[in-house]
């Protein structure tokens, strides 16, 4: 299976900071080794699409609806993100649970919406430093997983899992290969409960990896790639990443 690193900017960048980065990416990108996507802020989306045009990078949303339409002001339907060019769509991750107060079964909603319209969700579980020191990781993940194996059913096999502990996001700290290989491995195995192509879901690490860290990472039997914040704004860096996918 192919590896997938998936880059996140968040909140970040600017018309003509983006065209500089995606230019020196897609100038630098290895031919065929991964699939590689980069999700920028709703407003840009448009603009990087067509700076990627011709290029193997695809283009993800950092949210998605779990409305088909109507009196939701703000959102964005899976059917908009698909009309424009949209193939993945970043749902659950930690920030939208912590801030927006996001639950597992919308998550669970919000993945079902974006498979529905032909959007591939990358379904984001993982603990925080005080559920880790309770020894509650492997609950917690279990728990926002089976949410979402609940709402897509037999689709189970067309989602992306990623892990991203919550207390090595944006700090700099990160799982050794180790740590976050054991809770991969326990991710695959709820998986495998559920669909006979568990093998077949790609399961990202998303707790600050980075150019350094990367291949140790990468190399665990159940770590199918990266879900890439501050390192997916440095040209380098992504690059780096993307070549130890190989």
């Amino acid at each position: 299976m192919k590896k997938l690193i998936a880059g996140n900017w968040k909140m970040n960048g600017s018309r003509s900071g983006n065209a500089d980065l995606l230019q020196a990416i897609v100038a630098g990108l290895p031919v065929g080794v991964c699939d590689v996507v980069v999700c920028p802020p709703a407003l840009y989306v448009a603009d990087v699409i067509q700076a990627v045009q011709g290029s193997a990078i695809l283009v993800g949303s950092q949210d998605v609806s779990a409305a088909e339409k109507g009196a939701f002001t703000g959102e964005l339907s899976a059917a908009m993100l698909h009309e424009h060019g949209v193939r993945f769509a970043i749902v659950g991750h930690s920030e939208r649970r912590q801030f927006h107060g996001e639950s597992d079964a919308m998550v669970g909603a919000k993945a079902q919406a974006a498979l529905a319209k032909g959007v591939t969700p990358i379904v984001c579980v993982g603990e925080t430093l005080e559920q880790r020191e309770a020894g509650q990781t492997q609950a917690v993940v279990k728990r926002q997983l089976a949410a979402a194996i609940h709402a897509v059913g037999h689709c189970v096999s067309e989602i992306v899992v990623a892990y991203e502990p919550v207390w090595a996001i944006g700090t700099g700290q990160t799982a050794t290969p180790e740590q976050a290989q054991e809770v991969h491995a326990v991710l695959r195995a709820q998986l495998r409960a559920a669909t006979e192509t568990a093998d077949a879901v790609r399961i990202v690490y998303g707790g600050s990896m980075n150019a350094a860290n990367a291949a140790s990472l990468l190399a665990q039997p159940d770590i199918d790639g990266g879900l890439i914040g501050g390192a997916s704004l440095k040209a380098a860096d992504f690059l780096s990443i993307i070549q130890a996918a190989s």
